[in-house]
């Protein structure tokens, strides 16, 4: 699952984030059903948040008319796992009749390996699906999950997808130190299925399962990073140059500086968490008060502006060594970061 959780001490919201929607950027409300799940992924963000309880229907009927009120161009519904609620495709076709854009789905993809199940969810009218794929194999995705079975299901999942003509398929995958270097196979797993939308997601140490075991799982940015960028390549090789990196200092990914989640998405996205334990106005803005900084190190850097630095857990357990102020930029390099920061994107897909 992509999306950020909300700190504590996140900015409060009110008529300031209403100025920022109508300034252009497109307001997207990512939708938490609540945090149940089929899947036991051991660096989960919500491994303590299990047992709260699900939203109601009705609340989540109720928040999906107020979306739209506040003018959503984007509702992302996600758990936990949202599609192994009896009540996802009502939500999904309730939000389409009101008129909501795009509806999304951040899903482990276990579901849809029932064809019925698949084509029940496309008839409902959902507009994207985000696979959560932390692995090019059973032995790495299956060990991260937990579940013997999750990866084989998740395959079957996106083959009947497919042959339902269903193609406005995404991928995401959370990089620690079991499936690093497999990243590449990752990307060739990813071509093959047609996934033209990839983030590669630097895990997130703040809560859950990767804090608390931080050491087994959290690698070093430097040791890491190198396989991003690989994947990353393998995907420009093939055309796709939507794939992303998410969550990383910018002084470790130069060469891709388009290809920076947190770049192209301050340009395009007001980006708001309505969860059953939180409200986050401003996910974008409440990393920088909580979760991840710049050090004195990176005083300097060329890049400092554009940057959000490293998660906070991390520099507490590793320091900033690796932080690295980038003083000299590439002509190309710079150019595309300025590609990024328009909201527009190189090559033709």
């Amino acid at each position: 699952m992509s999306a950020e959780r909300a700190p504590r001490g996140a900015p409060a919201g009110g008529r300031q984030s209403e100025i920022a929607v109508a300034g252009g950027k497109r307001l997207k409300i990512v939708l938490f059903t609540g945090y149940a799940c089929n899947n036991n992924c051991r660096f989960c963000i919500d491994a303590g948040k299990r047992g709260l309880p699900q939203k109601t229907t009705a609340a989540l009927l109720r928040e999906v008319m107020r979306a739209r009120n506040r003018g959503a161009d984007i509702l992302e519904i996600i758990g936990g796992e949202a599609t192994i609620r009896p009540d996802f495709t009502g939500l999904v076709a309730a939000a389409k009749r009101l008129g909501i854009k795009d509806v999304l789905c951040a899903t482990n993809g276990r579901v849809f390996a029932d064809p019925e199940a698949a084509r029940r969810i496309v008839d409902s009218g959902i507009d994207a699906l985000i696979f959560s794929v932390h692995g090019p194999d059973a032995r790495v995705h299956d060990g991260l999950t937990r579940v013997p079975g999750s990866f084989a299901q998740l395959r079957k999942g996106l083959a009947n997808l497919r042959a339902l003509g269903f193609r406005s398929l995404n991928g995401n995958t959370t990089v620690v130190r079991q499936n690093m270097a497999s990243l590449p196979r990752l990307a060739r797993f990813y071509a093959r299925n047609g996934v033209e939308n990839v983030e590669y997601i630097f895990v997130d140490p703040t809560y859950g399962g990767a804090r608390s075991g931080f050491s087994g799982l959290v690698p070093r940015i430097s040791e890491a990073a190198p396989y991003m960028r690989k994947a990353l390549a393998a995907g420009r090789a093939e055309g796709l140059y939507r794939w992303k990196a998410r969550y990383v200092p910018l002084c470790h990914f130069t060469d891709c500086l388009d290809q920076i989640s947190e770049v192209n998405e301050r340009s395009l996205f007001r980006t708001e968490h309505w969860a059953p334990d939180f409200t986050n106005p401003d996910a974008v803005a409440s990393r920088a008060v909580v979760s991840r900084r710049k050090t004195a190190r990176c005083r300097g850097c060329l890049l400092y502006r554009d940057c959000e630095g490293i998660w906070t857990e991390y520099l507490r357990r590793y320091g900033d060594s690796e932080l690295r102020p980038v003083l000299k930029l590439r002509g190309e390099d710079a150019a595309r970061l300025k590609l990024a920061k328009s909201g527009r994107r190189r090559g033709r897909r």
